[in-house]
């Protein structure tokens, strides 16, 4: 019998695969579902039990064992109450990351030590090292290394990404070559746990909406919010202020928690929008720090998921991030994570808490 590695499978074609690859390469594979959400649907049917369906069919597929797994409780106290507190506190968090650190390489690679495996395995789009670097997956559109940036080479050492280089393309045909039920499933979107539901009715569920004014720059009542955590920067859509007079459409530039403002300005290019300067906390290094305390790192960096890499300075002080672009960015968004590359290679990131205005 091989080595044997664990799989998280989520009921994806990524996972799927993943698991597919190991066992033709003569290892000892094992599936895992996990189950990190307690809820059903509006019509009252449990939204994880297509995923585990299919997680059951494809590993009878190939032959592998399969068990399910609940981290519900984990996720709850690790993942979804941060993401709680952090809308409380007028912010937009990325609670994937989180996932990423506290369940799934942490909680749930504890859970495959105990199944006596030696490594863990996802569907992730991200490639490793022997050192233990964090490095992007091959195909650009899908790569995921920004979600995986507060999860420490240590961890990295134990886990394996049979997908990481390939791409999407690639990833359906092996699916498909080899029948397996995930190979036409469309890929998951939306946050972690929520998926494709209305978002605002489900947070509802659990904040009170405190609606209120929306002001332009000169402080001006132009409408009226839903509540304050409803909205994003640099949001358009579901603003309802129309285009008053020149026509030109509204955004979102900032939040007054205290009077439960929402601020907003006309014009996509409106100099509120963008900023130079952001502050950030919660510094993690994939590996050992590449920039010691007073020193400036310079770098790339993403400030969302799907942006370009930016050229910026990186200065650590007391724990604390100051980042400095050397071109103007758009909605930076506190709440979200500022990841930082070194060509191919992930560093590390932080969780932006200020944006900086232009002066």
């Amino acid at each position: 019998m091989g080595e044997r590695i664990v799989v998280g499978m989520s009921g994806g074609v990524d996972s799927s695969v993943a698991a597919l690859l190991l066992k033709q390469q003569g290892y000892d594979v094992v599936g895992v579902f996990m189950k990190n959400w307690e809820e059903n649907d509006p019509n009252g049917t449990c939204t994880a039990e297509q995923d585990w369906q299919d997680v059951r069919s494809v590993c009878d597929r190939i032959g592998i064992p399969y068990y399910a797994v609940n981290f519900s409780r984990e996720y709850w106290d690790r993942v979804f109450s941060y993401f709680l507190d952090e809308y409380k506190a007028g912010r937009t968090p990325n609670p994937d990351v989180m996932c990423n650190r506290e369940i799934k390489f942490k909680a749930f690679l504890d859970f495959a030590m105990q199944l006596g495996a030696s490594r863990m395995a996802t569907g992730h789009f991200v490639q490793t090292d022997a050192e233990g670097r964090l490095l992007r997956g091959a195909d650009p559109q899908k790569d995921q290394s920004y979600f995986l940036y507060m999860v420490h080479s240590r961890q990295l050492r134990k886990s394996l990404f049979p997908v990481g280089g390939m791409t999407k393309k690639e990833v359906r045909a092996i699916a498909e070559e080899n029948g397996l039920v995930t190979a036409g499933k469309k890929d998951s979107t939306g946050v972690c746990f929520i998926g494709e539901r209305n978002f605002r009715k489900f947070l509802s569920t659990y904040l009170p909406a405190m609606p209120g004014e929306m002001v332009d720059p000169k402080g001006t009542v132009v409408g009226r919010h839903e509540g304050l955590m409803y909205y994003t920067l640099g949001q358009r859509r579901g603003l309802g202020i129309g285009g008053c007079g020149d026509g030109r459409s509204w955004f979102v530039i900032g939040k007054d928690l205290e009077k439960n403002r929402l601020l907003v300005a006309q014009g996509e290019d409106h100099p509120l929008l963008y900023s130079d300067v952001c502050l950030g906390s919660q510094l993690t290094w994939v590996g050992e720090a590449p920039v010691q305390e007073g020193e400036t790192l310079r770098c790339t960096c993403k400030y969302r998921y799907r942006q370009a890499d930016q050229p910026v300075a990186v200065t650590v002080e007391n724990g604390k991030v100051r980042i400095v672009s050397d071109m103007p960015q758009r909605a930076v968004t506190p709440g979200q994570s500022a990841v930082f590359y070194n060509g191919s290679v992930c560093l590390g990131g932080c969780i932006i808490d200020t944006v900086v205005p232009r002066e």
